[in-house]
């Protein structure tokens, strides 16, 4: 456990199979913490900084998924970030690398057929996970995102902090989250 700890990821799942078919899961929750840490850090971390004026090696994150017949909520809680700071944060389809780039293009129910995808009926917050948030005079802040819909099996891996709000803007931050598998 302290190696987890210090590696920066701390993880807890709950599954509960209900009447909804043979091997279906009708709740799925999960919630994974980490410590940002710079990708050449000595003990690597699932939690990567690459810019650490806005992301501080050290800064925390928490990220959680709630998943139900009805529908996806994925929450996001920081601290010891730049205070008063407007960020912009996705899921993003791969998990964290060295690169920035390395998680690949936002998370999208909807996969635009044109990519890298910038059209405004596929980049947009119903078809997105947008977590965007602004951060409070200790550096503190929180985002949540509900759908409709889940997440397909493979098609999400990471939240990834961004520069601006909105649907773009300069990797800053990412933070690899084993995303459930679920209805598309």
């Amino acid at each position: 456990m302290v190696a987890a700890m210090v590696a920066g990821a701390v993880a807890s799942a709950l599954f509960a199979t209900g009447s909804a078919g043979a091997g279906s899961a009708d709740v799925y929750a999960t919630q994974v913490s980490g410590v940002f840490a710079p990708p050449s850090a000595l003990v690597a971390s699932s939690a990567k900084t690459y810019d650490l004026k806005t992301v501080p090696a050290g800064a925390r994150i928490t990220v959680g998924e709630t998943a139900t017949p009805a529908g996806t909520a994925v929450t996001l809680h920081v601290s010891g970030l730049k205070a008063g700071y407007a960020y912009g944060a996705h899921v993003h389809q791969k998990p964290c690398g060295t690169q920035p780039e390395d998680a690949g293009g936002h998370y999208q129910h909807r996969v635009d057929p044109v990519q890298p995808s910038t059209d405004p009926a596929y980049v947009n917050p119903r078809n997105e996970v947008w977590l965007d948030f602004t951060t409070d005079a200790q550096g503190r802040g929180h985002a949540v995102a509900e759908h409709d819909w889940g997440f397909r099996k493979g098609g999400a891996a990471s939240v990834v902090l961004h520069r601006e709000q909105g649907g773009a803007g300069d990797r800053l931050a990412c933070f690899s989250v084993p995303f459930g598998p679920h209805r598309g």
